[in-house]
């Protein structure tokens, strides 16, 4: 990161206007707009600082956690040039200001932390010191006006894998992305990824090296999984296929991870007209989900998944949007042929029903339902109040419980604040939630720590510039 932070600052040196020349220096200066300066200086800088506090209390006699973080990061986009060209480069930096010991286990159950550590790197967590990140470095290539390419580090935005922002710094990968947006109601995104660098960590991994660096949970016949470092796959092909015309919104999204799995999304959402006070809104997602090749690896106990599983799942939505108030009633279904997967460290599930701070991930045999409401009194407020119960397979029924995750009740309250004028670009986040057991744990609290009958706190504080 030392690199980056050298390759930055020189960025901002060459793209700063030349100043105690004089007058007349500065005056040449202006008429001359062929220099390296006046091209940096067409270019656009950004940057993001934040902080963010969390905590987690556990019931009585399971530990707590606590840690505050904080870091700042800064990018630049060059302008386009030689008709067709741009580059792009950023890179951020993060400190832990203070926590409780993020590397130790709680004695009773031995498991680990599970949120404060993914603040900073999970790999490293007893460090305090920065960690820094080279986060987006790549060429775009503009085919036409709305027709583009862009190979290197970058944001990722597809269903299943996507940023996350959840934690102090988002997922990112490495990969050559194309963009067809020619048509008036239709566009085109394909890609391929050959390496990724997940949220909580400072690394980037090739793609099987990358699934495994979150807990692996347990094997389909309840021995511990085996799979980190032992995936073996060549990278993931994507494309998403979205039409857009008057009420109907249609996307069609196929994930293809070399050697492990594929996954197909079909989604469709209607929204009533426009412009009146009040607009209603559905939405309908199918996902179907296969193993592919050997699941990872030849040795079944070493693989992903096993060759020939299987996961369907069904989410829906309807709800109501207003000037000052928003709610959806939300439901899904996760068939019992099987769990449905996609490795943590990549993205969030996209279904309807998922609610910051847990993931249904990693199970089959699930019912959700889950009620959203969004208060805005004023435009720089926004209040969330969301409520859901989660009915998952029994918690040893390890081959549609991956994590040993029983069945659970969840509460989020939230409040956002944007802030104007002199503060405009910082906005803060307070996210309080709260989950309790539904289902049996067999008074065995591994099944119970970090999962369920505990409240969660985030303070977020977040400055675009």
């Amino acid at each position: 990161m030392k690199y980056t932070i050298h390759i930055l600052f020189l960025l901002v040196t060459i793209s700063l206007p030349a100043s105690g020349q004089g007058i007349h220096s500065h005056q040449e200066s202006e008429k001359d707009t062929n220099t390296l300066n006046h091209f940096f200086e067409k270019g656009r800088f950004y940057g993001h600082a934040r902080s963010y506090f969390s905590a987690t209390v556990n019931q009585k006699e399971l530990m707590d956690s606590y840690a505050l973080g904080v870091g700042a990061g800064i990018g630049y986009e060059t302008p386009i040039f030689l008709r067709h060209f741009q580059l792009g480069i950023s890179g951020f930096f993060m400190f832990n200001v203070l926590s409780s010991d993020l590397a130790k286990r709680d004695p009773a159950t031995a498991q680990g932390n599970r949120y404060e550590v993914g603040l900073f790197d999970i790999e490293q967590p007893d460090d305090h010191e920065d960690l820094d990140r080279l986060e987006e470095l790549f060429a775009k290539v503009h085919l036409t006006k709305k027709t583009f390419i862009t190979v290197g580090r970058q944001i990722p935005a597809s269903p299943f894998i996507n940023p996350q922002d959840g934690r102090m710094r988002p997922t990112l990968t490495e990969a050559a992305v194309l963009e067809v947006k020619e048509g008036k109601h239709w566009s085109f995104q394909g890609q391929y990824i050959w390496r990724i660098s997940p949220r909580s960590t400072v690394r980037w991994f090739k793609i099987g090296e990358s699934m495994g660096i979150y807990p692996v949970g347990v094997h389909l016949d309840g021995s511990p999984s085996a799979y980190k470092e032992h995936v073996e796959s060549n990278g993931i092909i994507l494309g998403g296929f979205t039409f857009q015309k008057n009420h109907w919104n249609v996307q069609i999204w196929d994930t293809h991870v070399d050697n492990v799995l594929n996954t197909g999304m079909l989604k469709v959402e209607w929204k009533s007209a426009p412009g009146t006070e009040r607009t209603w809104m559905s939405g309908l997602q199918l996902i179907c989900q296969q193993a592919a090749g050997n699941g990872g690896n030849e040795d079944p106990a070493r693989a992903y998944t096993q060759p020939g599983s299987k996961s369907t799942v069904i989410s829906g939505r309807i709800g109501q949007q207003s000037t000052r108030f928003d709610w959806y009633l939300n439901a899904t279904r996760i068939t019992a042929e099987g769990r449905f997967l996609m490795p943590r460290e990549w993205g969030r599930e996209p279904f309807y029903t998922f609610m910051p701070r847990e993931r249904n991930e990693g199970a089959g045999d699930v019912s959700a339902a889950t009620l959203n409401m969004y208060f805005k009194p004023e435009k720089h407020i926004k209040l969330e109040v969301s409520g859901g119960m989660y009915r998952m397979p029994d918690v040893r029924n390890a081959a549609l419980n991956k994590y040993g995750l029983p069945s659970y009740a969840q509460v989020n309250l939230g409040l956002t604040y944007q802030f104007d004028h002199y503060l405009k670009g910082l906005n803060a986040l307070l996210l309080v939630v709260r989950k309790d057991q539904l289902g049996e744990t067999y008074q065995n609290d591994r099944f119970v720590f970090n999962k369920v009958n505990m409240t969660h706190f985030n303070f977020i504080l977040n400055y675009h510039y």
